[in-house]
């Protein structure tokens, strides 16, 4: 089984950046920022065309502005929009699918904010809401996949130039510390787990400066699963080379 993640940064603006899905073929798409209402988004690209059930979690109060929605060819028992926080819920950040075999987390996280992280409290209280309810749901004996743009450099390794960049937004000790406390409760990071050292690895580039072309990134969209659901995953790598938002999606495979 196949799932692909990717923030868009505006569904819009990629509809003529789909043709890669053809060749992938992945049984769920997800996509986070998408940034429109479903009649805003319609029609679908011609490469969507093959997903039988879609989900489609705009933003409420903030008109284009975060959103996501899930692609499937498989039908979910059940989509549920929203972690259980109107605050959160209403900006159209989580969706999850329960598929049975697991449940399914597309999660478009909060961005601590650009100037002075003044929206740090609000990332860690979205951040800890979610562990407790996937924690609960791994002692329930389920299994969980939880992807998406967490909006956040977990190690030096996940960021270009980690010194220049210590305590901004995306890289502050909260929310790096959380990462930590989040891995550390039986949660494995797909990408690093596959990939230990590989360096220079990133699925986010600022859209200035030539950040792309120079490879100066950030590694900030994570397939993450639970410990006994690892030893299923035969692949979770960074699609790099496929262009069009100013993040690169990333790929999950499993038995």
């Amino acid at each position: 089984m196949k799932i692909i993640s990717w923030n868009v940064n505006g569904f819009r603006a990629r509809k003529e950046h789909f043709q890669w899905v053809t060749e992938q073929d992945p049984d769920i798409l997800c996509l986070q920022e998408v940034k429109a209402e479903l009649s805003q988004a319609m029609p679908f690209p011609p490469e969507l065309a093959g997903y039988e059930y879609v989900d489609w979690n705009p933003s409420i109060t903030k008109k284009g502005y975060s959103g996501t929605s899930i692609f499937s060819k498989i039908k979910p028992i059940q989509i549920v929009e929203g972690i259980g926080a109107k605050e959160f819920d209403d900006e159209g950040r989580t969706q999850m699918a329960d598929y049975g075999d697991f449940i399914f987390y597309n999660i478009y996280f909060p961005n601590a904010g650009q100037e002075e992280v003044k929206r740090l409290d609000y990332k860690i209280t979205f951040n800890e809401l979610l562990s407790k309810k996937v924690q609960k749901q791994i002692a329930d004996g389920r299994n969980v996949i939880i992807t998406g743009d967490y909006n956040v450099a977990h190690n030096e390794i996940d960021i270009a130039r980690p010194k220049d960049n210590e305590g901004y937004s995306g890289f502050t000790k909260e929310e790096r510390g959380w990462m930590d406390k989040f891995l550390a409760e039986g949660i494995v990071d797909t990408f690093r787990h596959s990939h230990p050292e590989e360096k220079d690895r990133y699925s986010w580039w600022n859209m200035r400066f030539g950040a792309r072309k120079r490879n100066v990134g950030w590694r900030i969209d994570y397939f993450c699963v639970n410990k006994d659901f690892l030893p299923r995953v035969t692949n979770a790598d960074i699609l790099d080379q496929i262009m069009g938002s100013d993040h690169a999606p990333i790929i999950l495979e499993f038995k």
